[in-house]
């Protein structure tokens, strides 16, 4: 299981405080960091190797979609396994779609595109400071399929004060249509160092209130449910059989490895290491820094990733981690309830999905 990092983006978005470089016209930049993630592949060849169970490669970002087809290859031939891989997903914007780009990564052996809509309403588009409008997020779909990808997933944000209810479910509604497998769905949230942290600071924005929040949230639950969609985890929701491989093997604390200036990789069992970006305008340079997890971060870790899926978390361990007495109280108040096939797993159910975060708190 691996995840590289593309730290470049054409433009920066209202609401993203990740770490991003702006790429300019040359690509000298692209080939100094796919000179850097190689030497990191080298580096790191035989960790990478031991993460083998789950194989599944992701180039998330920044903006992955803005490499040359020229340094994913790179990248791609320098690891330590021939493929094909059981998912290899992409992150793309819609406005870098075009059909050769997409059948150059189709030969690579990317089966799945990660797509970012955000939105259907052309309006909030520009707000966002999104490169695409809503006719260029249905082309780009269509392109995509039309090259032989089938599987897609698309990105949605809510939680926007000038976002409707009928706006949101219009948004929902065209996503529909272009018959996804999957959908990943947000809550606008302020990012340190983000262009709408500022806005705020100014008095120029108001967030939603957390009421207009959670009617957008529970639209969006229930006309996926009415669609055939599966809500596998907060945020995300798939047809059946669809469900992001790669992100599940998060949740479940499978071991990865990240390459790239703002990767986090992990061993599976107490190791968690990020690389940290160095210096601004040269993205080649970063570092890493290493944790190691107490019994106790592995017990919380483990409660808070279980919970944030439909698979929850086995009872016995919830018992031993939270007590018979919180955990009797939450499930007294319908805060948790039986999952899995045999019921001897518990999770929040969806209705409570939206307050999920302080349910795990109460437990903790």
């Amino acid at each position: 299981m691996i995840y590289v990092h593309v730290p470049f983006c054409k433009s920066f978005c209202t609401y993203c405080g990740f770490y991003s470089e702006i790429c300019k016209g040359s690509g000298t930049a692209m080939q100094a960091y796919a000179d850097a993630v190689i030497k990191e592949i080298e580096e790191r060849r035989e960790e990478i190797i031991k993460t083998s169970g789950v194989n599944t490669l992701y180039f998330g970002g920044g903006t992955p979609s803005v490499l040359p087809l020229g340094v994913f290859r790179r990248i791609v031939q320098a690891l330590p396994f021939e493929g094909p891989y059981d998912e290899f997903t992409v992150e793309m914007n819609p406005d870098d779609v075009t059909r050769d780009f997409v059948i150059g990564l189709k030969e690579l052996g990317v089966n799945r595109i990660s797509l970012g809509i955000q939105s259907f309403d052309d309006a909030i588009l520009r707000w966002m400071n999104r490169r695409h409008n809503a006719a260029g997020a249905v082309n780009a779909v269509e392109t995509i399929r039309n090259c032989g990808i089938e599987n897609i997933s698309i990105d949605l944000i809510f939680g926007l004060p000038q976002l409707t209810e009928e706006g949101w479910e219009n948004t929902i509604s065209r996503a529909l249509e272009l018959r996804p497998q999957h959908i990943s769905a947000y809550q606008l949230s302020v990012e340190e160092d983000s262009a709408l942290e500022q806005l705020i600071a100014r008095g120029k924005f108001t967030e939603a209130t957390q009421e207009q929040c959670r009617q957008q949230y529970d639209a969006l639950c229930r006309m996926l449910r009415q669609a055939g969609f599966n809500h596998y985890e907060v945020s995300n929701f798939a047809l059946p059989g669809y469900e992001a491989r790669h992100n599940s093997a998060y949740w479940s604390r499978a071991p990865y490895v990240g390459l790239g200036p703002g990767a986090h990789s992990f061993d599976g069992a107490r190791t968690r290491r990020w690389n940290s970006h160095m210096t601004p305008g040269a993205p080649c340079q970063y570092t890493c820094e290493t944790e190691s997890l107490t019994d106790y971060d592995v017990a919380v870790e483990r409660l808070m990733l279980g919970l944030r899926t439909a698979a929850g978390i086995d009872a016995g361990e919830l018992r031993a981690i939270t007590g018979p007495c919180a955990l009797q109280d939450a499930l007294s108040k319908g805060l948790l309830t039986p999952a899995g096939p045999q019921k001897t797993a518990l999770r929040i159910p969806e209705d409570r999905f939206f307050v999920s975060d302080d349910i795990i708190r109460q437990l903790i």
